[in-house]
Parts: structure tokens; C-alpha cells; sequence
């Protein structure tokens, strides 16, 4: 028997690997361009909430159907890879069903399970390939998916699609076959699905069959492969990302706003207020505020990576419900945009390179930025916990803080605020003169 096809196999697994693990060394990078955060604590609650939101897919459930549909894609990725374990041992050792003798009655349940959900996958891409074609769910069809994102969303449902019928093909078969005595593949009993298209291929000779089996085979572990490195290249990087980016969540009350140490520090000495925890003024005069994706937390950057362009924060955003530029997804997708794009530059010209441009300006307007109401509303609608906000108020406090730069309207009320504590332009001492008022209507 001929080692060519195992050695092939290996080449081809060798490759894959190779491709996969320096696309990822060149992400982890990336994401390493955001500056240094730390957040180890409530450890209990990190796992709690990556093992309910991410693995459980618990914020999906606010909108069913979709939710349902994912599901089963989800569950189909997982349990249906369990068996791409056999696929490669197969490969290396020129073998055929490996486990098939060992597992007996369970390898021919585990099958039908997996032509189950094979059979779920493809009913649920065919429905999101119809909602985002057919249907065109607004949400899935707004400015800033036109062009590439709409291509690859639905490129990898149609790579799904193909998956699939090859997993079929080759059982149906394999099956038939094994029922004419080839001496290469096993008798596994009844397998539901496949059996359904075996009409397809029972009148075919023996010779045309295997071709079809062995071909169904290759397509299929060579598409595992290549689906493996492209969703690096892909918004469905976030099925391995979801998991980390959701344990690294925000577990702060909602709302709350990061103050500067530094600046805080300074204005309680100023004040007069004793200071618990010093920070030691930095070498260089840092920046206040975000302009690029370096200013950046490594969280934001990992967050824009986990996203994958739903569109349920921009649906939820009442900025952009009102028509106005703002669109948290877009504010993800520009921070990865830029995050890329750095990224090569690095490559291309070394780590100090530079080049002229800023995620500030180049991918994010002042405008999009100002019509922020800090609503959390994108927070809370994230499927996977991203949190589109904490980049907004970085950029918002460099535009503020840097450029002074913020609209007119603002600056009198910051104004208002540091002579009269309020937004407001009226005495402190007469605060709550509203209250005597109703006092005295009521008396």
C-alpha cells in the first residue's frame, strides 16, 4: 500500500499548523499593542460569567430565533470536531475508522449524533444565509458591513453548508461499500441522515464509490484545516476568543467611569485630600486619553477581536437609532482595522515604525464619538460581553483633554462644574432653593 497519501497528509497538517500558529503568534501581538491592565479579581465570578455567557451562550436567548439557529452551529462546531481527532489519526496512519472497532454499537450512535447536528448546521446556515440575503435584517445591513464583512459572513455559512454534505457524502457512501464486502470499510448499522442520499450513489460501480468516499474525505479534513486558518483572518475568530474575552469582563457596576490615578492623585493634593495610593509620575509625560490603538487597554484591543459584527449594540444604541454616525459595531471593527493595520506596519518597517496615521481621525470621527449618550445599552446587548463604551470615553478624553476639542455646549458645562460643582450655572448655596419651593406649595 502506498505511504504517498499519509505523507502528503502529514505535509498538509505541517503546513496548516505552520500558517495557524504565526497567524496567532501575529494576534497576540496585536493585542499586545494595547497598553498594560490587570483584572484577576472576583476570579469566581470570571469563571461563572465566561462558563454562562460565553459557553452557555446565556445573552443570546434575548433574541430567539436567531439564538436557536446559533445554537445548533455552535454545538454542531463542537461535538461535530470531536471526530476530526480520527480524521487526523486516519490521515497519519493510513487508516480507516480507527475507533470504529474499539467503540463497537457507541461509534455508530456517536455517528448518528453527529449526522444530527450535521443535519442542524445546515438548516440553520441555510437560515441565516435567507435572513441576511432574503430577509436583509437591518441590523445585518448597515453601512459599515458593506463590501468584505457581508462576503465573509456569508463565505464561511457557505463553507459550513459544504462541510457538511461532504460529512454525508462520504458515510452514504462508505456505507454501501461496506454492505458490498469491500474489505476497507466497516459495517456500522443504519446511519440516518446519510442513508437518505444514498439513492444518489447505489447505482454506481465500486471504483466511483471510493473515489467519491476518499474524495469526501480529503474535502472535508483539508476544509477543517483551512476553515481553522481563515477564521484567524475572520469575525468568527470570536469562537475561540469569546471564551477569554468574556472572562476578562467588566465586572464593575455598569456605568462606571475609569478615572486617571495620576490626574485624581493631583487634584486631591491640590484639595488638600490625603492620597492613599501614589502613583509614581512615569518617565515620559504620557497622553491623556486614547488617540490609537496603543493608548489602547490590551482588553479593548482583545474585545475588538472577540467581535463579530452582530450588530446587536448598534441596534440597541439610541444614537443610532435616532440617525445619528455613532454605531458601536463600527467603533469595534475600526479598533481591529487599526489593530491590523499597525500590525503589518510593525512587520514592514520594525517596532518603532510609524505610519502618519491614527485610529482617532483615520477610522473614528469626533462626531461618532459625541453622540455617545454613555447609555451602556451596547454593553448590556453584547452576546460576548464586549464593551464598545470604554473605547469611546478613552477617545472622547483625548479629544477633551488634548485637543481641547469637545463641542461648545460641553465645555460650558465643564466650566459650570468646576465653579459650581453642577452642570448648571447657579450658586451651590442655592441648590436647593427647587426644594423649598415645593415645600412651600405644599404647605
Amino acid at each position: 500500500m502506498s505511504i504517498l497519501p499519509q505523507l502528503a497528509f502529514v505535509l498538509i497538517l505541517g503546513a496548516a499548523g505552520y500558517i495557524l500558529s504565526k497567524r496567532i503568534k501575529f494576534l497576540r501581538r496585536n493585542i499586545l499593542l494595547g497598553k498594560a491592565e490587570t483584572r484577576n479579581d472576583q476570579p469566581e465570578n470570571r469563571w461563572k460569567t465566561m462558563l454562562l455567557v460565553a459557553f452557555g451562550q446565556q445573552k443570546m436567548f434575548k433574541r430567539i430565533v436567531p439564538a436557536f439557529l446559533h445554537l445548533l452551529i455552535y454545538v454542531g462546531f463542537l461535538v461535530i470536531n470531536l471526530e476530526v481527532l480520527e480524521f487526523v489519526l486516519d490521515g497519519i496512519f493510513g487508516t480507516h475508522r480507527l475507533f470504529a472497532p474499539f467503540l463497537g454499537g457507541f461509534y455508530t450512535a456517536a455517528m448518528n449524533m453527529f449526522e444530527f447536528l450535521a443535519f442542524g448546521v445546515l438548516v440553520s446556515c441555510f437560515a441565516f444565509l435567507i435572513r441576511r440575503n432574503v430577509m436583509k435584517v437591518e441590523r445585518l445591513n448597515k453601512p459599515e458591513l458593506k463590501g468584505w464583512p457581508v462576503k465573509d459572513a456569508n463565505l464561511i455559512l457557505v463553507i459550513e453548508i459544504v462541510l457538511m454534505f461532504a460529512i454525508l457524502t462520504m458515510n452514504a457512501t462508505d456505507q454501501i461499500l461496506a454492505e458490498r464486502g469491500n474489505p476497507h470499510y466497516l459495517a456500522l448499522g443504519t446511519l440516518f441522515f446519510s442513508s437518505l442520499i444514498r439513492p444518489v450513489f447505489e447505482g454506481m460501480s465500486d471504483g466511483v464509490l471510493v473515489f467519491i468516499e476518499r474524495f469526501a474525505w480529503w474535502f472535508h479534513i483539508i476544509g477543517i484545516l483551512g476553515f481553522a486558518v481563515y477564521v484567524t483572518y475572520s469575525k468568527h475568530l470570536h469562537i475561540f476568543l469569546a471564551f477569554p474575552n468574556t472572562w476578562y469582563s467588566n465586572l464593575k457596576p455598569k456605568g462606571e467611569m475609569k478615572n486617571m490615578p495620576e490626574v485624581t492623585n493631583e487634584v486631591n493634593m491640590m484639595l488638600g485630600i490625603p492620597v492613599e495610593n501614589p502613583v509614581e509620575p512615569p518617565a515620559e509625560i504620557g497622553r491623556f486619553g486614547a488617540k490609537d490603538v496603543n493608548d489602547l487597554s490590551w482588553i479593548n484591543v482583545l474585545n475588538a477581536y472577540s467581535c463579530t459584527e452582530c450588530g446587536r449594540c448598534t441596534a440597541e444604541c439610541p444614537a443610532n437609532l435616532t440617525g445619528k454616525k455613532l454605531s458601536p459595531r463600527k467603533i469595534m471593527m475600526d479598533v481591529r482595522d487599526r489593530a491590523e493595520e499597525v500590525g503589518k506596519s510593525i512587520d514592514a518597517g520594525g517596532p518603532g515604525f510609524a505610519d502618519g496615521k491614527s485610529l482617532l481621525g483615520d477610522y473614528i470621527t469626533k462626531e461618532e464619538i459625541n453622540a455617545c449618550t454613555t447609555c451602556n445599552a451596547c454593553v448590556e446587548a453584547c452576546p460576548v460581553n464586549i464593551d464598545p463604551l470604554s473605547i469611546i470615553l478613552q477617545l472622547r478624553r483625548y479629544v477633551a483633554m488634548e485637543e481641547s476639542g469637545t463641542p461648545a455646549q460641553w465645555n460650558s458645562m465643564f466650566q459650570n462644574m468646576e465653579t459650581s460643582f453642577s452642570p448648571w450655572k447657579f450658586s451651590p448655596s442655592d441648590r436647593f432653593n427647587w426644594a423649598d419651593k415645593v415645600k412651600e406649595s405644599e404647605q
